[in-house]
């Protein structure tokens, strides 16, 4: 650090997760730097390309990391965005650090490697505990959203939240300010939590602090239900997206929804669409979760009376796997984790029925309304032969 012209002269530390991940041996991607005793009209004499909008946030001019001023924070309003934000050379860095919503992310690092941890952060990483670092914790309802990832994120490490800091997230449920959290900050942070080794731990820790009550009511209306339903976040229809942490963005974010899916699966469609409707999930979450219960209402029902061919196709329509067949595949994995037979026998009726062309139909004469009744019949028929045929195999 002290050989970047940019920086020379500065008071520069690294804060924040970096520090926190490197004594935990954790994969470090990021850099948070915050600088001390210096001015906006400092960074932008340096090069520093400001970008900060609630605060003083510059980009280096050739790593473009991000640094930002020290600076304090006054509470003056509801939700996480009612702060007053001061920002000045006379902010210390213990003052900076003091903001921070947990212990182990108020620590910093100097450029020779010399900790400064005012709030006792590698004491708590240590005992692996989640505390806060102060009262004012309560002052953003954000923070327990943000504690419990953190949960889902070192709980395999035996990582806990810490009983006093459980008991403000608990004031902060009871108090009314998570009403003031907007949807797209609370589905934020659930989708990071979908993508940490222990997704369970952020829905059951928001459950012990009575959050989960305010921002998901569906997911408690069987806790049963929800007890397997967490169960099954760590049983997803392919091992592709659920396994070593180098895999690539689109591997993560396929993991995140069928996390989600199978956290809602065994909801009704009222529950199911109005979560989504609250939290404004992205259509590639509703539309898999939708698809998932399809398929579990499906093995139910194979499971208490068998299925026929008019249930297949129906589900066939329902997954819209005629105008959509790369859905199908993925949902058949699905059933196969239970019922592995089922999904052998659902694919060979969907090849037999797909055989069937439109256009064969059409050349036979059949227009309109006629045309889809006949296709309907004709793939029906195709499906009961192939499940009588599987029946009769077993």
């Amino acid at each position: 650090m002290s050989e970047d012209r940019f920086l020379d002269g500065l008071e520069v530390y690294c804060v924040g997760g970096a520090v926190r991940d490197k004594r935990l041996g954790w994969p470090v991607y990021d850099h948070d730097w915050v600088v001390v005793g210096a001015s906006v009209e400092d960074m932008t004499r340096r090069g520093f390309t400001p970008v900060g909008r609630d605060f003083p946030v510059f980009l280096h001019p050739v790593t473009h990391e991000e640094y930002a001023l020290a600076r304090t924070e006054r509470k003056r309003g509801h939700g996480y965005t009612g702060f007053v934000v001061h920002a000045s050379p006379d902010v210390s860095l213990e003052e900076d650090l003091a903001r921070r919503d947990l212990t182990i992310n108020a620590m910093a690092e100097s450029a020779d490697g010399t900790l400064v941890d005012p709030y006792h952060g590698q004491r708590d990483l240590a005992a692996r505990r989640l505390r806060h670092v102060s009262p004012a914790f309560v002052e953003d309802p954000l923070r327990v959203l943000r504690t419990a990832r953190f949960l889902a994120r070192y709980r395999g490490l035996g990582f806990e939240i810490a009983e006093d800091t459980l008991a403000l997230m608990r004031e902060l449920a009871q108090s009314g300010e998570l009403g003031h959290l907007v949807a797209e900050r609370v589905w934020a942070e659930t989708e990071k939590a979908l993508g940490e080794p222990s997704p369970e731990a952020y829905f059951t820790a928001l459950d012990d602090c009575e959050a989960l009550a305010v921002l998901m009511p569906e997911l408690l209306e069987d806790r049963e239900a929800l007890a397997a339903a967490l169960e099954r976040l760590h049983c997803l229809p392919s091992s592709q997206v659920d396994g070593a942490p180098e895999q690539d963005d689109s591997e993560v974010g396929e993991r995140r929804r069928w996390r989600w899916a199978r956290l809602l699966e065994h909801l009704g469609d009222d529950a199911r669409a109005a979560l989504a409707e609250r939290l404004k999930l992205p259509k590639a979450y509703a539309d898999l979760a939708r698809q998932a219960a399809r398929t579990r209402a499906l093995r139910l029902d194979s499971e208490a009376a068998g299925l026929s061919a008019d249930q297949v196709l129906g589900w066939y329509d329902g997954i819209d796997a005629w105008r959509r067949d790369e859905r199908l595949a993925p949902q058949l994995r699905l059933l196969a984790l239970d019922a592995p037979e089922l999904a052998r026998t659902l694919g060979a009726a969907y090849r037999a029925a797909q055989a069937i062309a439109p256009k064969a139909l059409l050349e036979e004469g059949f227009k309109g309304k006629a045309l889809g009744e006949e296709l309907d019949r004709r793939r029906q028929a195709a499906i009961a032969e192939v499940l009588a045929a599987h029946l009769a195999e077993s």
